[in-house]
């Protein structure tokens, strides 16, 4: 059985509210779960999360999968360590800033080398 960390949509139409909660992968995303760990309420500012590390920590322990969004909230609240979001194909197809003529390099990457001015112009 393939286990999930998911978010289920509740509150009313246009109000949305989530549950972080544990389900087997195949249940629809608002039916069957094995257990409600955590809360979030897009709505409030700043946005309301709350997360039962324990019971967090002991589902990814005996390998339920968290979805993108739940991963995103559950390394908000520190229950796993933050990951680069950096596609690896889009990262390895993009060149540096150096590497693209007419552009400034961003801060930290190494600049060209400017070329000397030629021999016999005015200043």
């Amino acid at each position: 059985m393939a286990v999930k960390i998911r978010l289920k949509r509740t509150g009313a139409t246009k109000r949305p509210c989530y549950r972080l909660v544990v389900a087997d992968a195949r249940s629809p995303r608002d039916g069957r779960f094995i257990e409600a760990i955590g809360f979030y309420d897009p709505l409030t500012t700043p946005a309301t999360v709350r997360v039962d590390a324990a019971r967090a920590a002991h589902w990814l322990g005996v390998g339920a999968r968290p979805s993108d969004s739940a991963r995103e909230l559950l390394e908000r609240e520190g229950v796993l360590p933050r990951t680069e979001r950096r596609h690896p194909a889009r990262a390895a197809a993009a060149p540096a800033a150096a590497d693209r003529p007419g552009e400034v390099p961003a801060a930290g990457e190494p600049t060209a080398v400017e070329p000397e001015p030629a021999a016999g112009t005015a200043d």
